[in-house]
């Protein structure tokens, strides 16, 4: 199924509007996976950032990212301190993007085998759908992103087998969807910490700024 060019404006609309004002301060999970080149990224890109293993430093943030890593091992740290609850409420309300484990984590549905999630983004998520380490991958294929082919980096990657009416799909793979968006959701199930092409960054900041855009003056959560 070819990849429409994405037709949002708005993004670009609102980013340009407020990036010359605010800069954005975006926090990057950092329990495990390569959560410092994520940060590394949106530093390049002009993001302020924070690294975040405290539920108190999701305060004050303009959007997170949830790297990838291990699920399960996620789940374990986050249940305690009540981590869980306070990184759904951060979900609901603002710019969050996961990538691979981050992914499955936001799904409102995980299976093989099911799993807890956020439950904050509606799709329905395969866990290691496309094998174990050794079947990993670097591919290219269509984007909505302006630019040419997006270079994907998979690693245990997850699957995307049902997405809610209205989500936008920016890549597949196979047929299947690897990076989607739903409102101030974004979701990837390959890498792109680990690519040189940081278009994937740059759509999530847009995100971002337009999140801080469409806030009540005077508000800062």
């Amino acid at each position: 199924m070819p990849i429409e060019p994405s037709t949002d404006t708005s993004i670009s609309a609102a980013a340009s509007s407020t990036s010359s004002k605010a800069v954005p301060l975006v926090g990057v999970l950092a329990i495990q996976g390569d959560y410092q080149a994520h940060a590394d990224r949106l530093q390049e890109l002009g993001a302020k950032t924070r690294l975040v293993r405290l539920p108190a430093e999701l305060e004050g943030l303009d959007g997170l990212v949830i790297p990838g890593g291990e699920s399960t091992t996620f789940l374990k740290f986050l249940e305690r301190g009540g981590f869980m609850d306070s990184l759904r409420d951060f979900t609901r309300r603002k710019a969050t993007f996961g990538t691979c484990a981050g992914c499955i984590l936001l799904a409102k549905e995980v299976s093989e085998p099911a799993q807890a999630s956020l439950g904050t983004m509606d799709i329905g998520v395969e866990r290691n759908a496309y094998g174990r380490q050794n079947d990993s991958a670097v591919l290219t294929a269509e984007t909505a992103l302006p630019g040419g082919e997006l270079e994907m980096v998979f690693i245990r990657a997850p699957r995307i087998a049902r997405i809610a009416e209205g989500t936008e799909v920016l890549a597949r793979r196979d047929g299947s969807p690897t990076l989607v968006r739903q409102g101030h959701l974004l979701a990837a199930t390959f890498h792109p910490e680990l690519s040189l092409d940081a278009r994937v960054h740059q759509y999530f900041l847009d995100m971002v700024r337009q999140n801080m855009h469409s806030r009540p003056a005077g508000t800062t959560e």
